[in-house]
């Protein structure tokens, strides 16, 4: 096994990641490092919990120069304010060591900090492509002295529309500049990216069988509306520990209250709820103070937790895609779980829709408190939806 010094991590960068407990690279930093350390070109597919997050602070702590007051010289483009913080908290400590300072730029803080933080001068910009491209309107940051860009989770940019914005910034960036990408596709948008804004990259694809989904059973209960909490809360205490959909964020918080009344520990996460709001949420998930996290679409992106017992669709979701990334919560890293959809009478053409196009059986049954122990054959191939890509492992508490 390589040691990082092997791989040419500078010394001062290897005692930091020692002094972590960072010893043996992952498959992805093994791959990627000694070409990201000399300024190629890089694309990587890897999942979500499989290091790539080092595998980009590692070059970024060695190569980022020092920054003038307002343009910055690295900037990492991230989907989420939640996965900003855990990239945050990943490089930070090697930036640290390296003597450059990070910042991450999101929505839902005060916009007067940050142009605070960007007078100072910020060597490494870590941002969400909507509050860059506001600071970027206002002339609090100019990017003409980027030099080093990573595009992190860019199939996520792809599914929640950001991929316009982000080619505009990119585009203010120098031509001449370094560009990191990783995704868990590297099809579709995310080609187009590729093909665009990287010159002749070192292509690296990792796959860890140990990061391999457990088995996910998807059951369709009928429940009509006047029923949905019931159900919901019974699941719950069944599995301690789900991820609940609600198609609104007013949803979300009417879930969470009427749960609460049923003696369940549930949490609403959704764009209207403040960034501390919704850190202290995945926390208290993550803990175990909470027992249910209620999620709207958009916000259940930056959720990454192990050990999620089930996903209940409380709103069947809208389309195919939705139901696999939803759905994607549970069944992290080895363990098995489960995904209970919710159908009222009214939806059951729409399910069925949806049940042909993810090659599930086109089928309702009663609610079934018993299934959630026993085996369900609704699952396709090895527990998922034919054809469809579940999510990797990943953690709430730290970076992938």
């Amino acid at each position: 096994m390589s040691s990082f010094a092997d791989l040419g991590v500078p010394a001062e960068l290897a005692r930091v990641l020692a002094h972590h407990g960072r010893t043996e690279p992952f498959p992805i930093q093994t791959a990627t490092l000694d070409a990201a350390l000399a300024g190629r070109d890089l694309c990587g597919r890897a999942p979500t919990g499989s290091g790539k997050t080092l595998a980009f602070a590692i070059p970024i702590a060695a190569r980022t120069p020092k920054a003038t007051p307002n343009r910055p010289r690295t900037l990492i483009l991230v989907p989420t304010r939640e996965l900003a913080a855990q990239v945050a908290d990943e490089l930070r400590p090697l930036a640290d060591a390296a003597g450059r300072r990070v910042a991450c730029f999101y929505g839902g803080t005060p916009i007067g900090r940050d142009q605070q933080r960007l007078r100072r001068g910020v060597d490494i910009a870590i941002a969400c492509p909507g509050r860059l491209a506001d600071l970027v309107q206002r002339r609090d940051v100019a990017l003409d002295d980027v030099d080093l860009v990573v595009v992190d989770e860019a199939d996520r940019m792809a599914d929640m529309g950001f991929l316009p914005e982000v080619r505009r910034l990119l585009d203010r960036t120098r031509a001449d500049r370094q560009t990191l990408l990783f995704s868990a596709t590297l099809d579709g948008d995310v080609d187009v990216l590729v093909r665009r804004y990287q010159r002749d990259p070192v292509r690296h694809e990792v796959e860890d069988p140990a990061e391999a989904p457990g088995e996910v059973r998807h059951l369709f209960w009928h429940a009509e509306p006047t029923d949905r909490v019931a159900v919901t809360g019974s699941i719950v205490s069944a599995v301690s520990s789900a991820i609940v959909f609600s198609r609104t964020k007013h949803g979300a918080d009417r879930i969470c209250k009427q749960l609460r009344r049923r003696g369940v520990a549930a949490a609403p996460i959704h764009g209207n709820r403040s960034q501390n709001q919704r850190q202290r949420a995945l926390d208290d998930f993550a803990s175990g103070r909470v027992s249910a996290l209620v999620a709207t679409d958009v916000a259940a992106r930056g959720i990454h937790i192990d050990d999620v017992g089930a996903v209940i669709h409380f709103d069947p979701p809208a389309t195919d895609k939705d139901y696999v990334h939803r759905s994607g919560r549970t069944g992290r890293a080895g363990a098995d779980g489960v995904v209970v959809t919710l159908v009222p009478n009214d939806r059951r053409r729409d399910v069925g829709t949806l049940q042909a196009k993810l090659g599930l059986d086109r089928r309702v049954d009663p609610v079934a408190l018993e299934q959630l122990g026993a085996a369900a054959g609704h699952a396709g191939p090895e527990g998922r939806p034919s054809g469809r890509r579940q999510p990797a492992r990943s953690r709430a508490s730290r970076a992938a």
